[in-house]
């Protein structure tokens, strides 16, 4: 495929005043996570994966501690995902997603951030099939062909594999996910994975110019806002001094 990997899902760390919010919504995914799928790291890779990531992001122990706990008791809260898709400033397609414990309400919010925008959210389906679902792998390495024949060997349908500049990169659909992470770890050991999560990839990206990049700017910034949402993936192309 020759797609180079860049991330196209908003951070949610670029200032101190917005690490309680990555510090809530780290603990949010942890604990939906470890509640679906059990609290032990070592049988729950996308947990492991997960906690990995929020160390990585400078999440204090004890906000991961306190979500594996809460997962541990029973009742607590009862957080759903769900998915808006749309079309935000310039015409770029918006997907958001959320855990919320109040559906109407997390509705209520995303819909905002369009309206105030010269965005439209549409209906589930809208956008998401000019994305690609992928589990995403990236480590040091160079030898590719040994990353193929191991997860070839382990029966994952893998999409693509780059190497370049000293970096391998792995796309797989998103359902393999768990599958192609053990078949690394088996064959390979221990990786330090530079990227280790699954994201909608653009198959398109749309430029974003004039009064839409501030727009934009604004748009991202207002749902980065909002509680109950986790991560926003886009096709916008900005501007190098945007």
């Amino acid at each position: 495929m020759g797609r180079a990997f860049q991330n196209r899902k908003e951070s949610m760390a670029k200032t101190a005043d917005a690490k309680t919010k990555v510090y809530s919504k780290y603990g949010r995914e942890i604990y939906v996570c470890a509640k679906s799928g059990g609290t032990d790291p070592s049988g729950n890779l996308t947990l492991r994966g997960l906690i990995e990531k929020a160390k990585k992001d400078q999440v204090p122990s004890h906000v991961i501690d306190k979500a594996l706990d809460k997962a541990r008791g029973a009742g607590g809260e009862d957080f759903s995902p769900a998915r808006y898709e749309g079309f935000g400033p310039g015409n770029c397609m918006v997907i958001v997603e959320c855990l919320t414990d109040n559906p109407n309400r997390t509705y209520g919010d995303v819909r905002g951030c369009f309206t105030k925008n010269k965005a439209k959210i549409g209906t589930q389906g809208t956008v998401s099939h000019m994305f690609d679902h992928c589990a995403i792998f990236a480590f040091a390495g160079e030898d590719e062909e040994a990353v193929l024949e191991a997860l070839m060997e382990a029966d994952v349908d893998v999409t693509d594999i780059e190497n370049e500049a000293g970096r391998i990169t792995v796309f797989a659909p998103h359902t393999e996910y768990a599958k192609a992470k053990q078949a690394l770890i088996d064959t390979f050991g221990e990786l330090d994975f530079e990227a280790d999560e699954i994201q909608f990839l653009p198959q398109t990206t749309t430029a974003i110019e004039g009064d839409d990049v501030a727009q934009f700017q604004k748009f991202i910034g207002m749902l980065n806002d909002v509680d109950d949402v986790q991560n926003v993936y886009h096709n916008a192309e900005l501007p190098e001094e945007a």
